[in-house]
């Protein structure tokens, strides 16, 4: 009788629930207001967020020198901006340089892709393992003009977005300075609104969110960058064309988890396609070994047995997100599910483990 009880208020629970959510898609347009303002706001806080964790070891250790913390804040900003200066004179002129000669040799690009095309079909080894259909060339061709061309608009329209929104970018280096400033009393805030009972739970779930981000962040930028930097010095010492342009693609495509090396990869062994079949070995050699030090030396070093995410899990994520937010969403996906995954964990065992334990009993 006392299961039958407790069956039938968690039956009613979940229908209380549905109805919540049901009521809640026929007054949709009341929220409308807060959805804009969430998406005018999220990408300055998660900029703001992301710098945050990146720095704020930086900050410790200059407070921790006796450094006063405005002053530390100060000078983080002017390294920064050296830093972006020093970009802005080494890298962007050559980067720009490659953009633009790629984007106005891009036919002479499709053309030279359609004769590697020709010649490897023409291959009797190729025609050993693919049969030799006349329309591949074409169709091969065909997707390569429909990715630059789908490349080119994207970049117009990233562009165009940023421009239009950079009053609110430029929002977020104001937030990171309050960030920066008062991140270390943000937790205390926060366990003010938690009741007394629960705060020694807020505060540990706070520190197990807080330790998870930093983690993460830290570790995948530290990761990207050096194998940015392997995979550029192997594409210079082999000669490839865009070296630079094909990097950076790459190592920003490699902050994504697990699936960032494959697609980061695609490019390059287009562009190397384009000169050799040569050259697409030597970049499937650079990358392997750029990825296999990545994976079995950096990603232990850095990261341990912190990132706790199964890799089917992390695609599954990524492609919702993907598909709910574009870009914006593959890049916080991983982190917005490192907190969820904590505070559901918690929630469960402080109000649902027992019962649940009960109920199997």
């Amino acid at each position: 009788m006392l299961l039958a009880n407790r069956f039938f208020r968690i039956c009613l629970g979940i229908i209380a629930l549905l109805l919540i959510v049901y009521l809640t898609a026929k007054v949709s347009f009341l929220f409308q207001p807060l959805r804009m303002i969430f998406n005018i706001l999220i990408v300055p806080f998660a900029l703001a967020g992301f710098f945050y964790y990146l720095l704020r070891p930086v900050m410790r250790y200059l407070v921790e020198r006796r450094m006063n913390r405005l002053v530390a804040i100060l000078f983080i900003y002017l390294a920064l901006g050296a830093i972006l200066a020093a970009f802005s004179i080494i890298v962007w002129p050559t980067l720009l340089k490659q953009i633009d000669s790629f984007i106005a040799g891009a036919p002479g690009f499709i053309e030279d892709f359609r004769d590697q095309l020709m010649r490897l079909q023409n291959n009797r080894l190729f025609s050993i393992f693919v049969s030799n259909e006349s329309g591949l060339t074409d169709r091969m061709s065909e997707y390569l003009n429909q990715a630059i061309t789908s490349a080119s608009e994207y970049v117009t329209n990233v562009i165009a977005v940023v421009t239009s929104f950079v009053i609110v970018v430029t929002t977020a280096p104001f937030i990171l300075y309050y960030m920066l400033k008062q991140g270390e009393a943000i937790p205390t805030s926060v366990l003010h609104l938690v009741p007394r009972r629960y705060r020694k739970d807020g505060e540990e779930v706070l520190t197990d969110i807080d330790s998870a981000l930093s983690g993460f962040i830290i570790g995948r930028m530290i990761i990207t960058f050096l194998l940015g930097v392997m995979m550029y010095i192997g594409f210079m010492l082999i000669g490839l064309p865009f070296a630079l342009l094909v990097t950076v693609i790459s190592t920003i495509l490699n902050i994504i988890p697990y699936i960032g090396p494959i697609l980061g990869a695609i490019p390059c062994v287009i562009v190397a396609f384009t000169d050799s079949p040569s050259m697409v070995l030597w970049v499937l050699v650079v990358t392997i070994i750029a990825q296999q030090v990545e994976g079995n030396l950096l990603s232990p070093l850095i990261y341990g047995k912190r990132l706790e995410i199964h890799p089917l899990t992390t695609i599954i994520l990524l492609l919702i997100a993907g598909e709910i937010s574009g870009i914006l969403g593959v890049i916080l996906a991983l982190p917005f599910y490192m907190v969820i995954k904590i505070i559901v964990v918690r929630v469960y065992q402080l109000f649902f483990a027992e019962k649940v334990e009960e109920l199997v009993e």
